[in-house]
């Protein structure tokens, strides 16, 4: 969590919040130590609830809301348990928030206090730490798999909704929660009862094993109070959410919860008509499931979660947080809608033509701080006033006064944009909101207030932030504090002259005022310093100090400035009463900002690699296609291929040796498929993507010790949820099958899965080492074969053989034979037992090739297939003119005669016409 200058967090501390909710004097936390029940009362502080949420008839909260397990309920949570599972592997559930332990210990909430500092665009690593609370509900009865979510990030005042069916494997919810990051899941106590836990239960609980679960009792997802919620806390702008949501009972009924729980747990409510809500169906963009998104390390590297190799390591050039969270958010979750995508695309190929709009665009948007969470603490309002909360609200108005001044320079800059999304931005930034705002600020802060970094000069911009003559004490108050400042330097430079020490004043938010001194010879005239001054520290040449006389001057300093804060805050929470309602077009101003900072990030990619605009068309082809991120690795370019898939030719098969970049490949064409679809330029020659709904990967063949699931089960787990959730617009990467059993086992699951994908309309890339699935391509004509090419070159002195790959892809199926038992030569295993493998896979081989014969009938009708779907494809997306059609037309011709002729068949082809 980010802190202030003050080293001061936002609000109470937690003893002080705790307060309130105390059901006993002996215990420090919200509960008391002994209780059996984990439930509280909220009898001192109902007066206090602010006037815009919904209460219950009583007026008040009903004790038994849960925030966890209860003793000796079901939801239990012993202190002595070590482990999250039992014996069995059974899920426990884990402490909630601000429970107090059978010992008496009170534990910080997992769920801490809105961050409501000073927030930088160097806080981008902070800020995409945790910070988001999801409540998910599911129907029951005839309406299970009728699942509702609400979301709302602690860092971002936007509540999310979702509402949509699922599964029996819940793969959307879990994947939703997954791209969330979420920092606790709030569900029905009833979805956890002992014994009775739901499915949903039993997965989230499974998948999510680090992320605090928390118990509610059922009554609280109530869709009424939800809908009541949103009436009152949704900003105008965002009003046309209530028709998309009114019926969406699951979904309303997990914001009546979430937002009752972040009420108790932040100690703040939100302000009438403030909140950013929009609902997102399901439908909206293609789902990568978590462990496809794993597999293709599309934003954290398998290897080194530090790393920057990953998709988003490539794209991210944003210079702010929320800037780098949709990008984040857009790789997770790629865009459907063509429209959308190619609108992107014209603006990011407008900054590539325009270097001058570039410049201009990326300079103003480095400035800007993180704009939602600066809404999100000025829209909440607090329930205690301190002096924490008086210093953090003058912070926010010279942020607001900071973000508001950097909005004529933006729209200056957009001024010059000539495609949609440019103009529809500027016009959005046209709003008269931002300079009402932003001349109602200048009335009461100073002209030159501005943000600055360093604890001293932002101390220093808080002090004197509010004008003078608005408030005489306050002004009275300025004086004493500059004075003590003045009397502080007057202090340190008599020393300097008493002792003849190159001394000077410095500041630190941990110090205060205190003297730093540094000697150019490294030692002191007497061998140690004056004994009045006190705390020393040593680093190198440098000291650091302090004085008796000193430290009493700083504590004058502190309350001189306690006083400046508390008068500062009077001044200031006036204003922002008299702003608040105009203050939502910020939101407008965030989304402009995030969504500029993508799209310069996507054409800075460009800049760095040779990256070329794709089309959307219903065939994937991709001319000399490179893998993004190990181009970033390599420093060069790698091999690129060719990749072709249409739905006449929508299976296709993939064999080569070991080593020889079947994997990379496979991956490189998932990952090209997913910048495109976020509206990215993609590095090949030429690229041509049908937009996928859903994309599945099966890679690696490793166990997982955490499910007790062995390489083979792993397998089929995944390739079990790829059929049961495939869509005929998926793109689906299988890398091997069937390789955790025996052979005839694993080819026989190989053939019938194969069987199964090919009467499918989906994109399927299958990569294996049993060459017998090839044949596939014999018995189906949507089937093709490719494989990987490697060269053998013989050594001249030694005249041993050795194996050149090439990473290159071609037609057809590998020709290598026994590449297995050449690697296992490059290792230590004696001569006579590889010698041995050799002669017993050569008669293996031998046997199968004599089974194996072509029919020319099957190659006729196949001939006839390829040039039948080639013809239609050609209708539905060709853009050549009429010369170039008739080559190409006149190349298909040629092309089909020679596989007839192959066929032993010549081609019956009527004479074109010129």
């Amino acid at each position: 969590m980010d802190t202030s200058d003050g080293g001061q967090t936002w609000g109470p501390s937690l003893t002080d919040r705790s307060r309130p909710y105390e059901t006993t004097s002996d215990g420090p936390g919200y509960f008391s130590p002994a209780s059996s029940h984990q439930s509280f009362d909220e009898g001192s502080t109902s007066s206090s609830h602010g006037p815009f949420l919904p209460r219950g008839s009583s007026g008040e909260f009903d004790p038994s809301f849960r925030l966890g397990r209860m003793n000796p309920s079901p939801l239990a949570s012993t202190s002595d348990s070590p482990s999250l599972r039992g014996p069995a592997g059974t899920p426990k559930l884990r402490r909630p928030p601000g429970f107090a332990g059978a010992t008496g210990g009170a534990h910080p909430a997992r769920t801490p206090l809105t961050d409501h500092t000073a927030t930088t665009c160097s806080s981008a690593t902070a800020a995409s730490g945790a910070s988001v609370l999801v409540a998910v509900v599911e129907g029951r009865g005839l309406a299970r798999g009728e699942i509702g979510m609400a979301s709302l990030n602690l860092k971002c005042p936007e509540l999310v909704l979702s509402q949509f069916s699922d599964t029996g494997a819940y793969a959307k919810v879990i994947t939703k929660i997954h791209i969330m990051v979420p920092l606790e899941i709030l569900m029905p106590d009833t979805a956890s009862e002992k014994g009775k836990g739901t499915k949903l239960f039993s997965l989230i609980t499974e998948n999510f094993p680090g992320v605090a679960f928390t118990a509610i009792q059922r009554k609280y997802f109530n869709e009424r109070k939800g809908l009541e919620y949103i009436q009152q806390l949704c900003a105008p702008e965002y009003g046309t959410v209530l028709m998309e949501v009114q019926a969406k009972y699951y979904c309303l009924a997990a914001a009546a919860a979430l937002l009752k729980y972040l009420e108790f747990i932040q100690n703040s409510v939100y302000a009438g008509k403030s909140l950013k809500v929009s609902f997102r169906g399901s439908e909206q963009t293609a789902m990568i499931d978590s462990t496809s998104a794993a597999n293709l390390e599309l934003v954290v590297n398998n290897r080194d979660h530090r790393s920057g190799h990953t998709l988003l390591g490539v794209l991210n050039h944003t210079k702010t947080p929320g800037g780098a969270r949709r990008l984040r958010s857009n790789i997770l979750e790629p865009l459907v809608d063509v429209d959308t995508i190619n609108i992107r695309l014209d603006t990011i190929q407008e900054l590539l033509c325009d270097t001058e709009l570039f410049f201009d665009l990326k300079s103003a948007i480095a400035r800007f701080l993180d704009i939602d969470q600066l809404l999100s603490v000025l829209v909440q309002i607090p329930k205690q006033e301190t002096a924490q909360v008086a210093e953090a609200k003058i912070t926010h108005i010279i942020q607001l006064k900071h973000t508001l001044d950097l909005v004529p320079r933006l729209r200056m800059a957009l001024k010059n944009g000539n495609t949609a999304l440019l103009k529809a931005y500027s016009a959005s930034l046209e709003d008269n909101r931002f300079d009402m705002i932003l001349e109602q600020i200048k009335t009461v802060v100073n002209e030159d207030t501005t943000y600055l970094k360093g604890s001293l000069n932002l101390r220093t911009q808080k002090c004197y932030a509010v004008r003078p003559d608005i408030n005489e004490f306050l002004d009275i108050a300025r004086r004493a504090y500059t004075e003590i400042v003045d009397d502080i330097a007057g202090l340190v430079s008599q020393m300097m002259e008493k002792y003849s020490l190159p001394m000077r004043t410095s500041y630190s938010t941990a110090r205060g005022f205190f003297i730093q001194m540094k000697l150019e010879g490294g030692v002191l005239p007497e061998g140690k310093l004056p004994p009045e001054f006190i705390k020393v520290t040593k680093h190198k040449n440098n000291y650091g100090f302090t004085h008796a006389d000193l430290i009493k001057m700083n504590e004058r300093c502190d309350e001189a400035l306690r006083e400046i804060f508390h008068m500062s805050y009077v001044v200031i929470c006036q204003l922002l009463s008299t702003i608040h309602e105009h203050i939502h077009c910020l939101y407008k101003l965030s989304d402009a900002v995030s969504m500029l900072d993508m799209l310069l990030s996507l054409a800075n990619a460009c800049t760095v690699s040779d990256y070329v605009r794709p089309e959307f068309t219903d065939t994937l082809a991709i001319k000399q296609g490179r893998h993004p991120i190990l181009e970033k690795m390599v420093g060069q370019q790698p091999v690129s291929n060719n990749s072709f898939i249409s739905e006449g030719s929508n299976f296709v098969i993939i064999t080569g040796p070991n080593m020889s970049g079947k994997s990379t490949y496979l991956k490189q064409v998932a990952l090209c498929q997913v910048m495109a679809q976020i509206g990215s330029f993609v590095p090949a020659d030429y690229a041509s993507f049908r937009v996928a709904d859903q994309i599945f990967t099966r890679i690696g063949v490793d166990d997982d010790f955490e499910t007790n699931s062995s390489t083979f089960m792993l397998e089929m787990k995944e390739i079990s949820y790829i059929i049961h959730n495939v869509s005929d617009r998926s793109l689906i990467i299988i890398d091997e099958l069937g390789r955790g059993t025996s052979a005839e086992e694993g080819i026989g699951i190989c053939y019938s899965v194969c069987e199964f994908l090919l009467s499918r309309k989906a994109f399927t890339l299958f990569a294996t080492h049993f060459l017998e699935v090839c044949q596939l391509e014999s018995l189906y004509p949507n089937a093709e074969n490719q494989h990987m090419e490697v060269q053998h070159t013989r050594s001249g002195d030694t005249g041993g053989e050795s194996v050149v790959y090439t990473y290159l892809l071609n037609q057809g199926c590998s020709e290598e034979r026994h590449y297995g038992l050449r690697a296992a030569e490059m290792t230590a295993l004696p001569s006579n037992i590889i010698q041995e493998a050799k002669m017993i896979a050569s008669k293996v081989n031998q046997q199968l090739l004599a089974k194996h014969h072509s029919d020319p009938g099957e190659k006729r009708e196949r001939a006839v297939y390829k040039l039948a779907t080639r013809l239609l494809q050609t209708a539905r997306n060709s853009r050549l003119d009429c010369d170039s059609l008739r080559m190409y037309l006149k190349g298909l011709k040629k092309q089909y005669e020679a596989e007839m002729l192959a066929a032993g068949q010549p081609a019956s082809v009527e004479p074109e016409e010129e």
